[in-house]
């Protein structure tokens, strides 16, 4: 019975770690103002939305790592602020502030749980 609840406890802190170390690698990524390393996050599809544009469902990873790039060169993002993390089973959010040059953006994103790793399936910015 020890042995079942340690291994329990364990497999939790785990998972726990692992959520952790990924949602800090994204908040750093974001931070740090590189497109390219927050679509290392990126799942195979994802869904985006851009301000003033149409919401893209189902747009392949290079498709919107090309995509974010522009946006975060256009408006000269800068930085990243985390004001909320949750998760629920194998479902990550996260929402905060993007820092640009000329005005804040509001930034949602969701990840979820595939292979012991959270990938990034939907971003939506306004």
């Amino acid at each position: 019975m020890k042995k079942l609840f340690l291994g329990l406890l364990m497999s939790v802190a785990l998972v726990s770690f692992t959520s952790q170390a990924d949602t800090s690698a994204v908040v750093a990524a974001l931070q740090s103002a590189n497109a390219d390393k927050v679509a290392s996050y990126f799942d195979t599809i994802i869904d985006l939305s851009l301000p003033g544009k149409d919401e893209i469902k189902n747009i392949g990873k290079n498709q919107a790592t090309i995509t974010l790039k522009s946006f975060f060169e256009e408006n000269g993002v800068k930085g990243f602020e985390l004001t909320n993390h949750r998760e629920s089973g194998t479902t990550m959010y996260m929402a905060g502030k993007l820092q640009a040059r000329s005005r804040p953006f509001n930034i949602t994103i969701l990840l979820k749980n595939k292979e012991g790793k959270h990938w990034i399936t939907s971003i939506r910015i306004n």
